[in-house]
């Protein structure tokens, strides 16, 4: 079964420094029917203006995953974490117990556009934990490029979850495919460019929930780029 989710369907949230939209049901966005899909709990794309961003603040037991897409995203944690990420940078915090950080925007002139995730952990309690990685583009050209999983398989970032998450850059002329295995579902979000997703045309901004199906196929792309979630049912 299919189910999209476009683009312009989602939450939006102009608050000046801040323009987001939100997949699934967040802050003053709420949507019953978009509440999550599986342990997948939030998708927002932000965009920060230049020198702002989101004050420190606290998170428990929760897979915090940052994907940037163009400028610098900052991060400090009260881990002792701190670090300045571009494109291609995938950063996992693990809330666990209890954590408390800080995103901005690194550049005074330029601006930050970077995807949040959040997947609920299948264990709680634990000591909070960071990690990050770099996935340059030409290790997703024509390919799924694993960047998340449950054992950091792969050079992936380790999460807290029987989850996959895998990144894709395709032109014109590429064809991928994605098996899923009996009791798996499958979410995949669209950055940019256009794309057929198992006979489903989709636009920059667009998602597509897959369930019961037995694969995942990727067609007529035309420059996109692309999250691919292989989650439990």
């Amino acid at each position: 079964m299919l189910q999209i989710r476009h683009s312009e369907e989602r939450g939006a949230a102009n608050h000046g420094w801040l323009n987001s939209h939100h997949s699934f049901s967040f802050g003053s966005y709420h949507d019953p029917k978009h509440m999550g899909f599986g342990p997948l709990l939030v998708i927002n794309e932000d965009r920060v203006t230049p020198g702002q961003g989101f004050g420190t603040h606290g998170h428990r037991d929760m897979e915090i995953i940052s994907y940037v897409l163009d400028g610098a995203l900052e991060h400090k944690d009260s881990m002792g974490t701190g670090s300045v990420l571009h494109y291609g940078d995938v950063q996992r915090m693990s809330a666990g117990s209890g954590v408390r950080h800080s995103e901005f925007n690194h550049s005074q002139t330029d601006g930050l556009h970077f995807l949040q995730i959040w997947i609920q952990p299948n264990v709680t309690g634990i000591a909070p934990s960071y990690e990050e990685k770099h996935f340059a583009p030409e290790s997703k050209l024509g390919k799924l490029r694993l960047v998340a999983s449950s054992d950091g398989r792969q050079g992936s970032v380790l999460i807290h979850q029987d989850a996959s998450i895998y990144a894709s850059i395709m032109k014109e002329g590429d064809v991928l495919e994605h098996a899923l295995d009996e009791g798996r579902t499958a979410y995949v979000h669209l950055i940019r460019g256009s794309l057929v997703v198992n006979g489903t045309p989709l636009k920059t901004g667009d998602a597509l929930k897959l369930t019961q199906e037995a694969k995942v196929s990727f067609t007529q792309a035309e420059a996109a780029e692309l999250l691919l979630f292989d989650l439990p049912y």
